[in-house]
Protein backbone atom coordinates (compact mmCIF):
# COMPACT_ATOMS: atom_id res chain seq x y z
CA UNK A 1 0.00 0.00 0.00
CA UNK A 2 0.94 3.50 -0.47
CA UNK A 3 2.08 5.86 1.81
CA UNK A 4 -0.63 8.26 1.44
CA UNK A 5 0.67 11.42 3.22
CA UNK A 6 4.20 10.85 1.12
CA UNK A 7 2.16 10.78 -2.28
CA UNK A 8 0.40 13.65 -1.59
CA UNK A 9 2.99 16.00 -0.69
CA UNK A 10 4.69 15.47 -3.23
CA UNK A 11 1.97 16.10 -5.87
CA UNK A 12 1.48 18.89 -4.02
CA UNK A 13 5.25 20.34 -3.75
CA UNK A 14 5.54 19.23 -7.89
CA UNK A 15 2.40 21.74 -8.89
CA UNK A 16 3.17 24.28 -6.61
CA UNK A 17 6.93 24.88 -7.70
CA UNK A 18 6.48 24.16 -11.21
CA UNK A 19 2.90 25.41 -12.22
CA UNK A 20 2.76 29.54 -12.49
CA UNK A 21 -0.55 30.09 -12.96
CA UNK A 22 -4.13 31.77 -11.68
CA UNK A 23 -6.42 28.90 -10.62
CA UNK A 24 -3.81 26.40 -9.68
CA UNK A 25 -4.39 26.69 -5.60
CA UNK A 26 -8.33 26.73 -6.12
CA UNK A 27 -7.58 23.50 -8.31
CA UNK A 28 -5.83 21.54 -5.24
CA UNK A 29 -7.67 23.20 -2.88
CA UNK A 30 -11.04 21.05 -4.76
CA UNK A 31 -8.99 17.85 -5.03
CA UNK A 32 -8.21 18.35 -1.38
CA UNK A 33 -11.64 18.04 -0.41
CA UNK A 34 -11.96 15.81 -3.51
CA UNK A 35 -10.78 11.53 -3.15
CA UNK A 36 -8.22 12.32 -5.46
CA UNK A 37 -5.51 11.33 -2.93
CA UNK A 38 -7.11 8.05 -1.53
CA UNK A 39 -9.03 7.22 -4.11
CA UNK A 40 -8.11 4.06 -6.53
CA UNK A 41 -6.78 4.10 -10.25
CA UNK A 42 -9.39 1.59 -11.97
CA UNK A 43 -11.71 -0.99 -10.30
CA UNK A 44 -9.40 -4.01 -10.94
CA UNK A 45 -6.09 -3.49 -12.86
CA UNK A 46 -3.27 -0.83 -12.35
CA UNK A 47 -3.78 1.49 -9.06
CA UNK A 48 -6.87 -0.82 -7.56
CA UNK A 49 -6.72 0.39 -4.04
CA UNK A 50 -6.57 3.12 -1.85
CA UNK A 51 -4.29 6.14 -2.95
CA UNK A 52 -3.78 4.38 -6.53
CA UNK A 53 -5.06 7.12 -8.41
CA UNK A 54 -2.49 9.49 -6.98
CA UNK A 55 0.26 7.23 -7.31
CA UNK A 56 -0.67 6.29 -10.93
CA UNK A 57 -0.28 10.07 -11.79
CA UNK A 58 2.92 10.17 -9.63
CA UNK A 59 4.19 7.09 -11.67
CA UNK A 60 3.26 8.86 -15.36
CA UNK A 61 5.42 12.02 -14.30
CA UNK A 62 8.50 9.72 -13.33
CA UNK A 63 8.07 7.65 -16.68
CA UNK A 64 7.54 10.83 -18.27
CA UNK A 65 10.74 12.27 -17.26
CA UNK A 66 12.38 9.02 -18.34
CA UNK A 67 11.01 8.94 -21.82
CA UNK A 68 12.00 12.66 -21.93
CA UNK A 69 15.89 12.35 -21.06
CA UNK A 70 16.26 9.45 -23.33
CA UNK A 71 14.52 11.10 -26.57
CA UNK A 72 16.25 13.98 -25.33
CA UNK A 73 12.91 15.81 -25.75
CA UNK A 74 13.11 19.98 -24.83
CA UNK A 75 9.84 20.45 -23.14
CA UNK A 76 8.66 22.73 -20.03
CA UNK A 77 8.52 21.32 -16.64
CA UNK A 78 5.43 23.17 -16.04
CA UNK A 79 3.63 21.84 -18.95
CA UNK A 80 4.95 17.96 -18.21
CA UNK A 81 3.62 18.49 -14.43
CA UNK A 82 0.58 20.00 -15.81
CA UNK A 83 -0.44 17.04 -18.35
CA UNK A 84 0.81 14.12 -16.27
CA UNK A 85 -0.50 14.73 -12.62
CA UNK A 86 -3.81 16.02 -13.86
CA UNK A 87 -4.44 13.55 -17.18
CA UNK A 88 -6.66 11.46 -14.67
CA UNK A 89 -8.87 14.25 -12.85
CA UNK A 90 -11.96 12.23 -14.58
CA UNK A 91 -11.60 9.69 -11.90
CA UNK A 92 -12.20 12.16 -9.01
CA UNK A 93 -15.39 11.59 -7.38
CA UNK A 94 -15.74 8.32 -9.84
CA UNK A 95 -15.28 4.95 -7.88
CA UNK A 96 -16.94 3.34 -5.02
CA UNK A 97 -16.20 1.07 -2.23
CA UNK A 98 -18.37 -2.23 -2.51
CA UNK A 99 -18.11 -5.84 -2.35
CA UNK A 100 -18.13 -8.83 -4.73
CA UNK A 101 -17.99 -12.66 -4.76
CA UNK A 102 -15.16 -14.17 -5.25
CA UNK A 103 -14.17 -18.12 -5.14
CA UNK A 104 -11.54 -18.66 -2.48
CA UNK A 105 -10.41 -21.98 -1.78
CA UNK A 106 -13.52 -23.82 -3.40
CA UNK A 107 -15.67 -21.14 -1.48
CA UNK A 108 -17.73 -17.78 -2.03
CA UNK A 109 -16.80 -15.29 0.05
CA UNK A 110 -17.69 -11.42 -0.22
CA UNK A 111 -14.34 -9.59 -1.07
CA UNK A 112 -13.99 -5.52 -0.57
CA UNK A 113 -13.84 -3.92 -4.00
CA UNK A 114 -13.94 -0.69 -6.04
CA UNK A 115 -16.94 -0.45 -8.47
CA UNK A 116 -17.54 2.73 -10.70
CA UNK A 117 -20.03 5.68 -9.74
CA UNK A 118 -20.34 7.89 -12.60
CA UNK A 119 -21.78 11.44 -11.28
CA UNK A 120 -20.63 13.41 -14.26
CA UNK A 121 -20.65 11.92 -17.57
CA UNK A 122 -19.14 14.11 -20.11
CA UNK A 123 -17.93 12.44 -23.41
CA UNK A 124 -14.83 10.77 -23.13
CA UNK A 125 -11.73 10.19 -20.22
CA UNK A 126 -9.66 12.69 -21.38
CA UNK A 127 -12.26 15.25 -22.46
CA UNK A 128 -13.74 15.06 -19.15
CA UNK A 129 -10.25 15.74 -17.48
CA UNK A 130 -9.63 18.65 -19.75
CA UNK A 131 -12.82 20.06 -18.76
CA UNK A 132 -11.79 19.68 -14.91
CA UNK A 133 -8.91 21.24 -15.26
CA UNK A 134 -10.21 23.74 -16.87
CA UNK A 135 -12.67 24.67 -14.48
CA UNK A 136 -9.80 26.03 -12.59
CA UNK A 137 -6.94 27.17 -14.49
CA UNK A 138 -6.62 27.49 -17.98
CA UNK A 139 -4.26 24.99 -20.45
CA UNK A 140 -1.80 25.36 -22.86
CA UNK A 141 -3.22 23.90 -26.41
CA UNK A 142 -0.45 21.57 -25.91
CA UNK A 143 -1.22 20.59 -22.41
CA UNK A 144 -5.18 20.14 -23.32
CA UNK A 145 -3.80 17.93 -26.54
CA UNK A 146 -1.77 15.90 -24.22
CA UNK A 147 -4.86 15.27 -21.70
CA UNK A 148 -7.24 14.49 -24.17
CA UNK A 149 -5.27 12.08 -25.94
CA UNK A 150 -3.58 10.19 -23.39
CA UNK A 151 -4.76 7.30 -23.47
CA UNK A 152 -4.01 7.15 -27.67
CA UNK A 153 -6.70 5.77 -30.28
CA UNK A 154 -9.57 4.90 -27.62
CA UNK A 155 -9.19 8.31 -26.11
CA UNK A 156 -12.83 9.03 -25.92
CA UNK A 157 -13.82 9.43 -29.51
CA UNK A 158 -11.15 10.86 -30.83
CA UNK A 159 -10.29 9.04 -34.56
CA UNK A 160 -6.84 7.16 -34.99
CA UNK A 161 -6.26 10.06 -37.28
CA UNK A 162 -6.92 13.00 -34.79
CA UNK A 163 -4.85 11.45 -32.39
CA UNK A 164 -1.72 10.86 -34.38
CA UNK A 165 -1.87 14.48 -35.90
CA UNK A 166 -1.97 15.26 -31.99
CA UNK A 167 0.99 13.30 -31.45
CA UNK A 168 2.98 14.92 -34.75
CA UNK A 169 1.98 18.31 -33.45
CA UNK A 170 2.79 18.00 -29.99
CA UNK A 171 5.01 16.10 -27.91
CA UNK A 172 3.87 16.06 -24.68
CA UNK A 173 0.79 14.39 -25.84
CA UNK A 174 2.84 11.64 -27.12
CA UNK A 175 5.08 11.30 -24.47
CA UNK A 176 2.32 11.94 -21.71
CA UNK A 177 0.26 8.88 -23.72
CA UNK A 178 3.81 6.38 -23.34
CA UNK A 179 4.15 7.32 -19.69
CA UNK A 180 0.26 6.54 -18.96
CA UNK A 181 1.18 3.08 -20.96
CA UNK A 182 4.67 2.65 -19.32
CA UNK A 183 2.90 3.39 -15.84
CA UNK A 184 0.01 1.45 -16.05
CA UNK A 185 1.63 -1.63 -17.73
CA UNK A 186 5.55 -1.80 -16.75
CA UNK A 187 5.18 -0.77 -13.36
CA UNK A 188 3.97 -3.35 -11.50
CA UNK A 189 2.48 -3.22 -7.64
Amino acid sequence: MPDLEKQKQEFLTLCRENIKRDGLEDLLGWLQKSDFFTAPASTRYHGAYEGGLCEHSLDVYHMAKKAIAGYELELTEESVVVATLFHDLCKVNFYKKDVRNQKINGTWQEVPCYTIEEKYCFGGHGSKSVYLVQQFMKLKTDEAAAINCHMGATSGGDSVRDTSNAYAAFPLAWVTHVADEAATYLLKR
